[in-house]
């Protein structure tokens, strides 16, 4: 069985993601090849080839490519995927919307999210937000499924795969690109952090947000929010953590004034190290705490900063 993998990356370098993903791919088969669509292929794809387990490292190169167009995404995978036993997408916005389509012309099942490979054909995966875990066996010959990557280890940088370049598939008329917007931070990106801060709207207002960032800014960690909290306007969006937002695997996770529902709960299911927040003792977050405490979080925030000496 061999595996075709469409790399996760940003069009200058490979995100961690797609490592993770490799480890994964190589619990179904015994075989993972790298499909990098995009610009600047060659260069992700030189990034690519040194990852363990590759064997080939496919690049389109093309201005279509470029971002993230889910339609012309899923039509160079099906000029591609002929002959693999799995056809696998990271489970990030343009791999979710990309692998459906992919399914549906190969007319397999989709499966999505998998968290935990059994064997070839069977995989475990998150129900009901995250509360439940479903093992799920497939029948098709050809499995099409997304890979929730935080629940899977990295590959070493140990390969010396081949690498060929592929033709891209025209542009999609149905839709166009209009323009890119990503807020400039210096902070570290929310998604690989090995430290992660997040509010809840138990800080009520911007003071107790100011006091969050303050205290994340100055132990180096990327900042999280509820959807509760970033819709009361407390913080963009892509702060945002859970079902509907990031998922997430830092190493160490303070969860601060955030109550605990499961639809946030589900983000931070392969974070190592839970600390809750919280004024309210029965809030479901302590839970899944690994360490709690009930205190007022701005006031706990401003004691641990205070501690820490910064």
């Amino acid at each position: 069985m061999t595996a075709l993998l469409i790399a996760d990356h940003d069009n200058v370098r490979l995100r961690p993601s797609t490592a993770q993903a490799i480890t994964a791919a190589l619990e179904m088969t015994d075989t993972v090849d790298l499909l990098i669509a995009g610009s600047n292929g060659q260069v992700v794809a030189e990034e690519a080839a040194k990852l363990k387990g590759v064997r080939t490292v496919y690049y389109a190169d093309a201005p279509q490519l470029a971002q993230d167009c889910p339609e012309v995404l899923a039509s160079l995978v099906l000029d591609e995927c002929k002959g693999y036993s799995h056809v696998l997408f990271v489970a990030n916005a343009v791999g979710k919307s990309a692998m459906p389509r992919v399914a549906a012309k190969l007319d397999v099942s989709p499966i999505s999210e998998i968290t935990g490979v059994k064997g070839p054909k069977t995989f475990v995966r998150g129900i009901y937000a995250g509360s439940l875990l479903s093992t799920v066996e497939s029948t098709d010959d050809v499995i099409v499924a997304t890979i929730r990557t935080t629940a899977f280890n990295a590959v070493a940088e140990e390969g010396e795969a081949q690498i060929e370049e592929v033709i891209a598939p025209a542009g999609y008329d149905g839709s166009r690109f209009v323009r890119f917007s990503e807020p400039n931070s210096d902070r570290p990106e929310l998604v690989s952090a090995p430290v992660v801060v997040a509010g809840g709207r138990g800080l009520i207002d911007e003071s107790g947000f100011k006091a969050l960032t303050d205290f994340a800014d100055s132990i180096g960690a990327a900042i999280g929010a509820t959807r509760t909290a970033v819709d009361m306007g407390l913080c963009p969006n892509d702060w945002q953590v859970g079902q509907t937002g990031k998922m997430i695997a830092p190493e160490l996770y303070f969860a601060v004034g955030i109550s605990g529902a499961i639809q946030h709960t589900a983000g931070i299911k392969d974070a190592k190290t839970v600390v809750a927040i919280n004024k309210e003792a029965d809030a479901p977050i302590f839970e899944v705490a690994d360490y709690g405490l009930v205190a007022d979080g701005v006031e706990a925030l401003n004691e641990l900063k205070a501690k820490l000496g910064h």
